[in-house]
This record gives structure tokens, sequence and C-alpha cells, in this order.
């Protein structure tokens, strides 16, 4: 579909393996009406089926993203946890599968995470045998959701593996308390500090840099190739939702397969 092409974003990932597929998607390009347009009076391409919007924008929109994969995405219920599922057994119909992550060893079968604000994390290991898609907000990622599906997917096969952060709120708009920061030097002990700044005017609060924090997590679980971290859904209304900024907004979705 020509006109939801020029409205996604394929991933600047050098070391991506030829075989493998990749996309994230914006605001832009679909049916739904305000406020899940697309910020600019337009339709837009809400994912999300948990956000009140029109069951049938959404269902339009799904089949729109669709026609630009080579199956139907995996979708799964994201919890802000650290669980890893076998995007293989995610069927249309079946039982929804839980978890914050999800990867995949064979062709065609599509690891999806949908977000507005969090983090989406796409991975795939340099001889193109599996990738893996995770949702990493501040819990999740702090709890080692990223971690986890690096190791699930060591253990499907992977060798070396590089990684995509995708759109995510960006370190100047990403206001945490002391909860936060305390809860990822638990995690990364000595090297989380850097991460946070004072927020000026607002005592006891931070700005913090989740795409460094991504950064110092897998780098502590041996992923040192790590690209993308420029965008920030909170700023860029008219390309992202966020529901920090928003609240009553729709869900963009960030999806990677083998080919």
């Amino acid at each position: 579909m020509a006109g939801l092409e020029a409205c996604v974003i394929r991933p600047d990932w050098p070391d991506l393996p030829a075989g493998v597929g990749a996309l994230a998607t914006t605001r832009k390009g679909g049916v739904s009406a305000a406020p899940w347009d697309d910020g600019a009076g337009g339709g837009g391409l809400n994912l999300g089926r948990h956000v009140d919007d029109v069951p049938e924008a959404v269902q339009e929109n799904r089949a729109r993203l669709r026609a630009l994969l080579p199956g139907e995405p995996a979708w799964i219920a994201q919890v802000h946890g650290a669980d890893v599922v076998d995007a293989s057994l995610v069927r249309p119909g079946a039982p929804v599968h839980t978890g914050d992550a999800s990867i995949a060893a064979g062709a065609g079968i599509v690891c999806a995470i949908l977000t507005a604000d969090c983090l989406p994390v796409l991975f795939a290991d340099l001889d193109g045998k599996v990738v893996g898609a995770a949702h990493a907000g501040w819990r999740g990622l702090a709890g080692g959701v990223l971690g986890a599906t690096v190791a699930a997917m060591r253990a499907a096969g992977a060798g070396e593996i590089t990684a995509w952060l995708g759109p995510a709120i960006g370190p100047d708009a990403f206001e945490v308390g002391g909860d936060v920061r305390d809860a990822f030097e638990a995690a990364l002990p000595g090297a989380a500090a850097d991460a946070f700044r004072d927020y000026p005017g607002r005592e006891g609060k931070y700005l913090a840099d989740i795409y460094l924090l991504a950064r110092r997590m897998l780098a502590r679980d041996g992923v040192t190739r790590v690209h993308g971290g420029e965008r920030c859904t909170f700023s860029e209304a008219t390309q992202f939702y966020s529901y920090r900024r928003d609240r009553v907004t729709g869900r963009q979705a960030s999806l990677i397969w083998l080919k």
C-alpha cells in the first residue's frame, strides 16, 4: 500500500541482515478520528484496541499495516513486565499471550510491539536466524526485559545480536521521580547516574534518558551494536502518539520479521 508506506519508518540500521525486515509506524496513514487522528486533522493510524478508539477504525488501520507485512503481527498483551513470548504461538483467534517481548525463528512470523512513549527495541542476530521485539517502559527496562529477550534469542540459536531503538519519549521530556532513578541505580549499579538530570525548578524530579539507559542495559548483556534512539514521541506531536503529552491517544507499532 503506497500511501501507508510513505508514512512508516524504515530503520536506519546498518548491520541489519538482508534477510530481515523491520518497520515502525507513525500516527499517519490511517482512518481514526480525534483524539486518535494524525495530529493534523486527518485520519490516524492508531493500532491499539484498548484505547477506546472505534473498533472498526482500528481494524482498518491494522489491515492497512498488514498489507506491508509477510504475516499477521503477533500482537501480545503488554503489562510492563519482562516475559518473552514465542511469536509463532500467537495466532488470530487463539488465547491472548501476555508478555512484553516476543521472538521468532521462522520466516514470515512478525514480532510486534505497541507504544506511545515507552521504548520499542527491535533485535536481530547477525546471521539472520532469530529476531525479537521488546516493549521497554521504565518498569520493564529496569526489570530486565531487554536481557530476557536477548537470552531467549540466544536459546533459540542467535549468535551476535544487533538492536535498534525505536521512537520513545526523549531525554528532554521524560520527567520522573526518585523512585525511577532508584530502580535504575539498583538495576545498573554505578552505571545509571548520568542518565538522570535534575529537573530545573522541580525538587525531587529528574529528566531521564531512556535511550541511554537501554544502551547500558544492552551492553550489560553483551549487545553493543545498537542503533536508533534519535526520535521523541512527546515533542514530535504530528508524527507520534504520546500518552504523557495527550493521555487519551493512540498507539504506534514497531515490527520485525525474518523474510
